[in-house]
Formats: C-alpha cells, structure tokens, sequence
C-alpha cells in the first residue's frame, strides 16, 4: 500500500525527529507526495474492547488528530518547504523504506487472518494500525521495536500489539542487512583487501577458497572502519559536553561533579590515539605498502570484469521481433541481413552476442554453429582464439571435418597461432578421421610451439598409427611416454599389441607384453591369445604352443578364439595329428569347439579337398544357430572351385562379391587363384577388376598365372 494514502507531510516531519539509528538505515531514497487521508470502516475485532468502531468517525478526536495532520501541512510556506526538503529527505525516505516495509508485511497477515474481507475494510485496519505506530514513534518508543518485551496498548487487543511489534523488530532487520550489504560491496572494492587477495592469488589460492578469504577481509575491514567510526562518536560527544558543562558556568560544574560523585565506579572511556603517516603493513615478510602495489590493484580491478561480467541489454520493440526472427530461423536460411538488422538497433557488446548464441544453442544446435561462425567477423563480439577452438571442437566431436577446416583456414588467415587447446583437438579429429598426415602435422606442430603432449594426445597418435598399419611408429610414441613418466594404459597396450599380432610380427607382439608385464599388467587370457596368434601367423606352432600352455599354467581356461588361433598355427605347417590330440586333450577338460574352431577346420579340410568332411563341419556350424563367418566363404569358394563343383562354387563366389568390401588383398588373390585352377577364368578376371577397383594392387605372379590361363588351360564359360 502507498504510503501516500496513509500519512501526511506533517506526519513526515515529525517522524524525523527520532532515534538517529532510523537515519543510518536509509538506503531507499523515495520521496512521496502529499495526499489526502481516506477513511474506511474496519471490523472491531481487530482492536480491543477500549478500540471502538467509532473510532473512524468524523467526531472522534483521535481520527481529528489524524485528519490534523493532512491540515497541518498548508501551514507552511513555500519558502519554508524549500529550505526543509534538504534536510528532511533523508528522513523521508528512512520512514518511507520503514513504513512501505511494514505495511506490506501487515497487510498479509491481516488478509491471512481476515481472508473476507474486502480490500476497503483491509485499507482501514492498516490506516489505524499505521497511525499508532507512527504515535508511538513520536513518544520516543522506537527503541522497544528492538526488544523483546511489549507493552500493552489502550486500543489495541495483546495478540494484535503483540504482532504490530514483532513485524517492526523483522523490518528493523531487514533494513539492518540491506543497509550492511550495500556497505559490503564497497568494502569488496577496497584497496587493501585487492592487495591480500592478489598475494593469496600468488601463493596459489584460487577459487572458493580465494572468494571466502575476500569475503572475510572485507568483513574484518568494515568491522575495523566501524569500530573507529564509533570511537570518533564518542570522541564528538565526550567534546560536546565538555563544551556544553564550561558554558553553563559554576551551576554546570556542580552538577557534573554531583554526577561524576554518584557515578565513581562507571568505567571511563579511552579513546585510540589516530594514526600518523601511510598505512605500513607486511605479510610473510613482504612489504604490501610499496608503490609498486598500485599496479597490482590496477590489474585485480582488470580481473573483476571477467568475475563480475556485464549484463547483456535488454531486448523490447523492434529489436525483440528481430531476435525472434532469427532464433525461429532454419539452419537452410540465409541469417545474414537480420543480423545486419539486430547489429544496428541494438549495438551490441560481446556479453550481447553471447546471450545470443546460448539462446541459438538451446534452441536449434546446428543454427547456433552457423551463426556462430558469421560472428567471428563481427568486431563488436571481440573474437579470440577460444572462439574459434570452441567451434573446431563442435565440429570435431560430429566428424564434420570439411566444417572444421575452415573454421582453422580463417582462424591462420587472421593470423592466430593455435594454441595447446587448438592443437590437441585438430590432433583428436585427425586421428579419429584416419587422416595421419594431418594428425602428424598437428602432432608436430604442437611440439614446435613448446606444447608437451598429454595422455590423450599420445592415446590418438598411436591409435592413428595402428590404423593406418604402422605400430612400430606407435611403439616409439609409447617410448616416449616412458621417458616422460607418463603410463600407458591397459588399453594403448592392447592396441598395439593386438595390431603386432595381426601382422605375425612375433618381436613386436613379445616387446609388447614384456612392457606389459613391467608396468604391472598381468597377462590376461586375451593377451595370451594374441601372443598364440602372433606365432601362429609367423609359422612358428612350438611357440604357439608354448604360450598356450603357459596361458594355461597361469589358471586362464582356453576359450574357443584361443583354440581356433592354435589350430591356425598347426595349419600353417599341416599338423593335423596334433591339432586332433589337441582338441582331444580339451575335450577331456569340457571343452567345446565354437564357431571360430570350426571355421578353421573347415579352411583345413577344403585346403586338402576334404569336401564331406568340411561340410559335415558346417552342419555342426549350424547346430549352433549361427550363420558362416564371411571367412568361411573364402574357404568354400576356393575348395568348390578347385574340385569342380561349379554350382556350389559359384553360389560361394555370389556371397563374396555380394561383400566385396570384406576382402583383402590377400583374400583377392586367393580367390582369383582357385578360380584360375578350377577353369573359371572368366569370374577371375572379374574379380581381378574388382581387386583393382579397390586400390588394391594384383601380384606379378598373380599377373602372370592370369595371362597363361587365358591361353593354355581350359576356357569353362560363366554361368552367371
């Protein structure tokens, strides 16, 4: 409720006269005219027997003395009313702050207690409960707001006085906070607390830890301010009344000495003695008084921007549709000439361009990188590099590596170096594209800047390599890892070991996991099945073996992959008597041959053109439930083919060509091969183009097997 309606200039006036406390609270500085008091009837039980509803009629002398106070107020001239408004505006706006606050917190409880009543009869309550405060108040009662016991009121019921005075003490309170809070901030400012907070930034405090340290400066430091503010009051009024008692002569003197007689034992007060020369103060021995200091506070002043950032403008009329306009915009759209519009209405700094685009990125992702790439030409958004690292990164993270080229194309042609942040994600995205060249050349880069790699930089690097079939270049990336006491993990280890394995690079694959093992990784049961992979494709089954059985001695059960990889092995160098005894020896253990164990029994037996025998091992294939390998295949396309079984050969040729993007260089030649021998040149040749289509390269010898089939052996037309 205005206040206006409820009080007159009179009542103001009067109102300044109280406690000085009331005048330290002032912290609103309103100022509100005079207008006419309203009356209204109101309820007798919000009052006691002794408040009658009488009490609002004309006759009344208590509402005589309140319509007085309206009348009072065109006494004054227009002179008089100039020369007060200075002084009594701090006073104004004091009562004003405490009687808005009262009467919004009164009046919610009044319409909690009286919820029926109507807003008229609500006006009238608060009209008298205002007007007795504000009596009491000019009876000097304003210190009872502050404590706890309540005097009984003539007009008021115990319950309603009671509740009059606790809403006063709240409002007190708030005002007591509001007012210590404003004068908080400018001890957050203050010279001495910048400097504490720039040396606790040195000796390598940040953070929360730095914001309460500030925060318990600036508290110290105006508890120290209002503890001199106090001893200079004193100090004033010690003065005054000394003043005071030599004026009034002997008669003066007497009574001061009957007073000082009747009060010997009261402690007398000390006042400090005011300090002379500059403030010369040291922390651990470092002298923060030096001029030099004056720098630091400049630079600490610099520093709040980032901690207390602009507000971005406020958005209304023409600008709003614009901005509407753009955020409905679609990724297809040409957004240019409404942000040509948006720029000219709005002006905006670099605060306004992000509250744009966080909007942008709520609302439409891939609309938010566009924009967000025409905003780096801007000149009011203020670009830097992290801008642009921002973008790369997004772009990066979804594969779009033509989109993110460019963003690093503009990022050179305005002459920005990539940073370590930049550096690190143009690696991750090479290396994640397979594009090792430009890896490398970001990798090389990096390093010439003076960046050390990290754990995931060297973590993409050796994966690009391994990928691009080179994992010795891994192994030395690894190397160097070692040398700088990074470890690498379970996984980098794998990796390479997993690709050594592939290539039948025995020396490799046992390097590997000799590093394993010295950096505190056991061997596992799939480490060990490398290892028996490795030999097995470098035609070494002894040593295949030998690791089989030491995967077994450390307690790993061989699973089917493992026995399919050992079976491989004796299949390089046609060992079936051993394979058998083998699967015989785990058969006793419980062991069951898979789908990996049968498919390289199948290549065995169709290498030696054991067609029944292959095939009854395909039937045992799919008792399992599952379809042949792509491998499988292989096999039966090269073991039909040899043995003349047209139909079958072809319908196997059918699935391969069907999945060409499968094979292999070596897995081409293979097939090419057996087509050769079985007099299907014609599908040979075909499969030759194929070969070459994919970009691989078709062996001398294959060449020349082709060409003499052409001529000298038996032409058998496609049936295809």
């Amino acid at each position: 409720m205005n206040m206006k309606h409820l009080m007159s200039k009179q009542t103001i006036n009067n109102l300044s006269k109280l406690n000085g406390t009331i005048r330290i609270l002032s912290q609103y500085p309103h100022f509100h005219q005079n207008a006419p008091i309203t009356t209204s009837s109101m309820t007798p039980s919000i009052c006691s027997t002794k408040c009658p509803t009488d009490l609002f009629q004309p006759q009344n002398p208590k509402f005589r003395k309140m319509e007085s106070w309206g009348s009072k107020r065109f006494v004054h001239t227009a002179e008089e009313m100039v020369s007060e408004s200075e002084t009594e505006s701090e006073d104004d706006a004091t009562m004003n702050d405490f009687l808005s606050r009262f009467v919004w917190i009164m009046r919610g409880k009044l319409v909690e207690v009286y919820p029926d009543f109507e807003k008229k009869t609500i006006d009238g309550m608060l009209l008298v409960i205002v007007g007795k405060v504000v009596s009491e108040l000019e009876k000097g009662g304003f210190d009872q707001m502050m404590g706890s016991a309540v005097a009984a009121s003539e007009d008021f019921s115990e319950d309603l006085w009671k509740t009059v005075w606790e809403v006063s003490n709240v409002v007190l309170e708030d005002m007591e906070k509001a007012k210590r809070k404003e004068k908080m901030k400018n001890f957050l400012q203050a010279e001495e607390v910048k400097e504490m907070c720039r040396f606790a930034g040195e000796v390598g405090i940040r953070g929360d830890m730095l914001r309460e340290y500030r925060f318990k400066w600036a508290r110290e430091k105006m508890e120290e301010s209002e503890f001199y503010q106090s001893l200079e009051r004193l100090k004033e009024e010690e003065e005054r009344s000394a003043q005071e008692g030599s004026s009034y002569g002997g008669i003066g003197a007497m009574a001061v000495e009957q007073d000082s007689v009747g009060a010997e034992e009261e402690p007398k007060v000390v006042s400090l003695p005011k300090r002379r020369g500059k403030l010369n103060y040291k922390i651990y021995g470092l002298d923060l008084s030096n001029s030099k200091w004056s720098e630091v506070a400049d630079k600490i002043h610099e520093a709040e921007k980032i901690i207390w950032p602009q507000e971005p403008k406020p958005i209304a009329g023409k600008c709003k549709i614009v901005t509407d306009k753009i955020l409905a915009s679609q990724k297809e759209d040409d957004a240019s000439l409404l942000l040509a519009e948006w720029v000219e209405l709005l002006q905006p700094t670099r605060v306004d361009w992000i509250n744009l685009l966080d909007r942008l990125k709520e609302r439409n992702p891939h609309l938010y990188l566009k924009i967000a790439e025409h905003v780096l030409g801007e000149e009011s958004f203020q670009t830097n590099i992290r801008d642009y690292s921002k973008l790369i990164d997004a772009h990066a993270r979804d594969n779009r590596l033509t989109d993110a080229e460019r963003i690093i194309k503009k990022m050179s042609e305005n002459g920005i170096v990539p940073d370590i942040l930049t550096s690190t994600t143009m690696v991750h995205m090479y290396s994640k594209a397979g594009d090792l060249d430009q890896a490398k050349a970001a990798f090389e880069s990096m390093r010439t800047q003076g960046f050390l790699p990290d754990m995931g930089v060297y973590n993409s690097m050796i994966l690009a390599y391994v990928n691009a079939g080179e994992p010795k270049l891994g192994e030395s990336l690894m190397r160097e890892m070692e040398a700088r006491d990074i470890k690498p993990s379970k996984e980098i280890f794998m990796t390479l070991l997993r690709s050594f394995a592939q290539r039948g690079d025995v020396n490799g694959a046992q390097r590997i996991a000799t590093t394993m093992q010295f950096s505190g990784f056991q061997p596992t049961l799939e480490s060990c099945t490398l290892l028996v992979e490795a030999f097995g494709k470098a035609g070494d089954p002894d040593q295949a073996r030998h690791n089989f059985d030491y995967m077994i001695k450390l307690g790993h059960k061989p699973d089917d992959r493992c026995t399919a990889s050992m079976i491989a092995a004796y299949e390089k160098k046609n060992l079936l008597d051993k394979a058998l005894n083998l699967l015989l020896e785990l058969e006793k253990d419980g062991f069951e041959p898979g789908v990996a164990t049968y498919s390289v029994l199948v290549d065995w037996m169709g290498k030696m053109q054991l067609i029944d025998e292959a095939e009854q091992l395909l039937d045992k294939i799919a008792e399992q439930g599952e379809a042949p390998p792509f491998k499988v295949h292989i096999s039966l396309c090269d073991m039909y083919a040899r043995a003349n079984a047209e139909k079958k050969a072809l319908q196997a040729l059918g699935v391969l060509e069907a999945k060409k993007e499968q094979l292999g260089p070596e897995e081409f030649e293979r097939i090419i091969q057996s087509l050769i021998a079985g007099g299907f040149v014609q599908d040979a040749q075909k499969f030759q183009g194929l070969m070459e289509a994919r970009g691989f390269t078709v062996s001398e010898q294959l060449k020349v097997t082709l060409q003499a089939s052409q001529t000298f052996l038996r032409r058998r037309p496609s049936v295809r």
